[in-house]
């Protein structure tokens, strides 16, 4: 008996050393993908130094490979299989960009600061290379002043905010030396459509400030923060795909990208969904003793979003039939696109759920696990509590995820679910979510909207920028601006001069507010009220002196009191 017991203990424990080799053995594997990935930019000399490594073209892909509307998930899947990738790319990239790079180098240059004293030391030797390479040059001291005095017009009262907007823009750019737009303007993501004349200003001062130099004499400081990333990204992908019994390259033509640069702050996190094509923006904190210094628990979120977006869609009627409970979450403080896209909210409530299932270790308490559940619900995500129980029974059984996930959605309750949700005392305000959608839709809205208004259909034109005022999609004053053209069609003075005024207030687009500071003036005028009317004017001619056809316009109603034109009788020719 005593051998019988010895010879099983040996292979239990032959058993465990096997599974532990096995699990080295793989997690080794994907760190060598990773740094395949890595690799490939610097041995492939015929691709540009900017380009993401794995796959090359992967900033291009919006343009190519819109997301799918949520109502067409036969769209989804043909917008994903005409992507340009070619089938063998690994679609996991660790990498930096030399594009990011000149953005946020502009950005630091013009007085981006944010937590630049816990900043890794190259923020601050880059910030005094642009320096010394612009002090000696009148011209490049124009050039810069140009650049800075256009950023502080248009950038706003929180870092963070600008900090996002900015690396949604470095995304949508084309290489150096001229950091034109990959697409057009409605085609790009609303935040960053604002500023796309930015990358023109970047151009001149990209060669001005030498900074292809800079980022050469760099490049090492760069590899050593890639090299940081290898083992801690490769041990997460393995985790999380082990504990969902998933494989993470499954989906193809999909690809998740993690660019790492010294110049934000390393307090920030961002990361964008742009169709097929995931990215997370990061900036590591030089000290490793920091609460999270290479920010691994954004990447997991978003990494988690990259494996479970496509199961929603794949399972779009199983995710349809739980669209009441949009209603329950209408109290809650979670952002308007979990209140008004279903496969969002039960997207977030999924991944929520199982980082509490796989964060910490197996002596972490339940308590507090079942209290990070109720954080969840009382933020307004609702299902956290049903996906957590039922993550305990998924854990038991061999299935993995992709196989499991229709029977979850199908085992939910919806009335138990909206009785439960009618319980909750909602939290006063969340955080924002990480990652940010910019669906090809979304970004059309307010064009569609603008061509709705010109087909002469103000009601769909005000529906449309309504939306997208509530969803928070694109430029705001320029939402507002096409509600006050509405209320002037409609014939509503006060409302068109409240919308113009509002809108003058939200946009960041001198063209809006220009057009807004012209047509307040000539509901002045109509008013009869001169003299604020020419205030409008010079105002208009103060935002947008550039653009020839508000300067026209400000100047003839400087020139004389507006009119409005005479109606056309029914005989066709119009009253003098």
């Amino acid at each position: 008996m005593a051998g019988v017991l010895l010879h099983n203990q040996r292979e239990d424990l032959l058993s465990r050393f096997v599974v532990f080799a096995l699990r080295a053995l793989l997690a080794v594997a994907v760190a060598a993908m990773i740094v395949s990935s890595s690799l490939a930019q610097e041995n492939n000399p015929a691709a540009p130094a900017d380009a993401p490594t794995a796959p090359a073209n992967a900033p291009t892909t919006p343009a190519n490979a819109p997301s799918a509307p949520a109502s067409n998930p036969a769209a989804q899947k043909s917008a994903q299989a005409e992507s340009p990738l070619p089938q063998t790319s690994n679609p996991i990239a660790l990498d930096t960009s030399e594009i990011l790079f000149s953005v946020l180098t502009a950005m630091n240059t013009c007085g981006y600061d944010t937590d630049l004293n816990a900043s890794d030391a190259q923020r601050l030797n880059v910030r005094a290379e642009v320096q010394h390479n612009m002090r000696d040059s009148e011209e490049a001291q124009a050039t810069m002043a140009t650049m800075c005095d256009w950023y502080q017009a248009h950038k706003g009262k929180d870092p963070s905010h600008d900090l996002s907007q900015f690396v949604s823009l470095a995304l949508y750019l084309q290489g150096p030396p001229h950091f034109l737009p990959k697409v057009k303007e409605d085609e790009m993501p609303p935040d960053a459509a604002p500023i796309a004349a930015f990358g023109a200003l970047l151009e001149r001062f990209y060669d001005k400030a030498q900074l292809h130099s800079i980022w050469e004499h760099h490049r090492g400081n760069y590899a050593a923060m890639v090299e940081r990333y290898h083992m801690p990204l490769a041990k997460m992908i393995f985790d999380n795909d082990i504990y969902l019994k998933i494989q993470s390259g499954g989906y193809l033509g999909r690809t998740f990208t993690i660019f790492l640069d010294f110049m934000g702050d390393p307090d920030q996190a961002n990361a964008r969904n742009y169709g097929a094509d995931y990215y997370v923006v990061v900036f590591p904190s030089p000290d490793p003793n920091s609460r999270a210094p290479l920010k691994m628990e954004e990447i997991r979120h978003a990494y988690l979003h990259y494996l479970l977006d496509p199961m929603a869609d794949k399972h779009f009627s199983s995710v349809k039939r739980l669209e009441p409970l949009l209603q329950s979450v209408k109290r809650a403080p979670v952002e308007e696109t979990f209140k008004n896209d279903i496969s969002l909210l039960v997207t977030e409530c999924l991944v929520r759920a199982i980082e509490i299932r796989t964060t910490g270790t197996k002596q972490t308490a339940e308590a507090m696990r079942v209290q990070a559940v109720d954080d969840a619900v009382k933020q307004g995500y609702i299902l956290t509590r049903y996906f957590y129980n039922a993550l305990v029974k998924f854990e038991k059984d061999p299935a993995g995820l992709r196989a499991a996930y229709g029977e979850i959605l199908e085992g939910i309750d919806i009335k138990q679910e909206q009785r439960a949700a009618a319980e909750v005392q909602f939290a006063s305000a969340t955080a924002p979510e990480l990652v940010q959608l910019s669906r090809l839709e979304d970004r059309r809205m307010l064009v569609t909207a603008e061509q709705r208004l010109a087909a002469g259909d103000p009601k769909g034109a005000q529906q449309l920028a309504q939306q997208a005022l509530d969803r928070k999609i694109g430029d705001q004053g320029r939402a507002l601006f096409i509600l006050a053209q509405v209320a002037v069609a409609n014939k509503n003075r006060e409302g068109a001069l409240e919308n113009f005024q509002k809108a003058i207030q939200a946009t960041k687009d001198p063209k809006v507010a220009g057009w807004s500071h012209v047509y307040l003036g000539r509901i002045l005028d109509m008013k009869e009220d001169r003299e604020a009317a020419m205030n409008e004017y010079r105002a208009a001619l103060t935002v947008s002196s550039d653009l020839p056809e508000i300067k026209a316009a400000a100047e003839h109603g400087l020139q004389q009191a507006y009119e409005p034109p005479a109606k056309t009788p029914a005989g066709g020719k119009q009253t003098p």
